[in-house]
């Protein structure tokens, strides 16, 4: 047996540790008080902490976790993703059920989700993190094996409720690949959609336009 703290077993370099140290995420407590009852721990199960829910679903945008099952057990398997939610070792972690519960059901019909990452974005200009008008990235683009003529055109959400729209249909799978009947269809807030071209021969790639270089799917 070998005693050991979390906060020894995350790297001083982790991006979480930036994260952490320059964002507050206790407004996410005020925010959200309207959405809970004063007396809902009467009867059933006290909630679990807004905080850490909307800090779990922050480390699922921020590292691509696409669906609610797996971040549950990516939380539960990475350090670093313990130590930034404040969870212990033999904490438990928050069953993908209940964030899915919580989506469809106490914040269906809220812009609460996108309240939230506005402010995140905010904190981090007001650090001078960003400023809002130019996002670079430092990548390799692949030209894809992809006819450029040959594409549909299709509507895709935005923003952070893109990435609640893929949560939905990662929950709507995964009942399928269990046996489960669909869930009853809920009225969501409207979704702000952009149009995009999905290459008909290679619809993984993205299509991209760049300043002076011809335009094509990468």
């Amino acid at each position: 047996m070998e005693l050991a703290a979390v906060e020894q077993l995350v790297r001083p370099d982790h991006l979480l540790r930036k994260v952490k140290k320059y964002i507050d995420f206790e407004f996410i407590r005020k925010k959200t008080a309207p959405y809970y009852s004063s007396n809902e721990r009467v009867g059933g199960r006290p909630p679990v902490d807004p905080v850490l829910l909307f800090k779990m679903l922050f480390v699922g945008y921020l590292y691509g976790i696409r669906s609610e099952r797996r971040l549950e057990l990516e939380v539960r398997d990475n350090i670093a993703y313990r130590w930034f939610l404040g969870l212990s070792f033999y904490d438990r972690v928050p069953d993908h059920s209940t964030i899915s519960q919580n989506r469809r059901r106490r914040f269906l019909g809220t812009s609460i989700y996108q309240e939230i990452f506005d402010e995140i974005v905010l904190q981090a200009m007001k650090k001078g993190f960003i400023k809002g008008e130019v996002l670079y990235t430092d990548s390799t683009h692949i030209k894809a094996n992809a006819n450029k003529k040959k594409f549909r055109l299709e509507q895709v959400p935005e923003s952070t409720k893109g990435y609640l729209a893929e949560l939905e249909q990662a929950v709507e799978a995964d009942r399928v690949q269990h046996g489960k009947k669909q869930l009853a269809t809920r009225k969501e807030v409207t979704v702000k959609t952009r149009e995009t071209k999905i290459s008909k021969t290679d619809p993984d790639s993205g299509y991209m336009v760049r300043e002076g270089k011809p335009e094509g799917f990468f």
